[in-house]
């Protein structure tokens, strides 16, 4: 994975956005010496959010699993003047 400086990406930034998005590499962008941000796919931007969504609804099976008490969403729209 090629760590270049924020500078230097915006200065080549078309260069360094053909990389990722044709070439599939993964870049990491430091400032100062400290990492800042990440270029990458949007290959691998989809991966991340499917797997944020798995473990999503993971925690949310878990924590309805360990509750004894279901509130009707009518009600929970009521209490919050959600329409």
């Amino acid at each position: 994975m090629a760590r270049l400086n924020a500078t230097k990406v915006r200065n080549d930034f078309a260069d360094t956005l053909n990389r990722v998005a044709y070439r599939g590499e993964r870049i990491i962008l430091h400032r100062r010496g400290k990492d800042v941000a990440a270029l990458i796919p949007i290959e691998d931007l989809k991966l991340l959010e499917e797997l944020e969504d798995r473990l999503d609804a993971e925690a949310a099976r878990k924590a309805l699993a360990e509750s004894d008490e279901r509130i009707p969403y009518e009600e929970v729209r009521r209490k919050l003047g959600l329409p």
